[in-house]
């Protein structure tokens, strides 16, 4: 598992290149070679923040009454980057009034050659 920041495992927002558009970009893409199983997350937002599970202690059950250990799970969530409100070189999360805010992340959910 790799250590960024002091950290093992992921934590972090990523910079979506060629979002912000009006059609989602792919932003993400996990494959499980074994299974032949894949995850895409296509979005207009800037990033995407991967975080997997660090603080699961084992305590806590899952399906099947396995124990839920520490990066035995994973998100993926499109967002601005955080501190975004106070860095004028991020992308504005502004919004005024009479303004909306549209923004679009599709899960995309398939298997290998199927």
């Amino acid at each position: 598992m790799p250590r960024i920041g002091g950290f093992c495992g992921y934590n972090h927002s990523w910079l979506v290149e060629g979002a912000g558009a009006d059609d989602p970009v792919l932003a993400a893409r996990l494959a499980d070679p074994q299974s032949g199983r894949r995850l895409e997350v296509l979005t207009t937002e800037p990033t995407v923040h991967i975080y997997i599970a660090n603080h699961f202690s084992g305590e806590d059950m899952g399906a099947a009454g396995v124990p839920l250990r520490p990066h035995h799970g994973i998100a993926m969530e499109t967002q601005h980057l955080p501190d975004s409100p106070n860095r004028p070189g991020f992308p504005t999360t502004l919004l005024r009034p009479g303004e909306t805010f549209r923004s679009t992340t599709i899960y995309r959910f398939g298997v290998e050659g199927g």
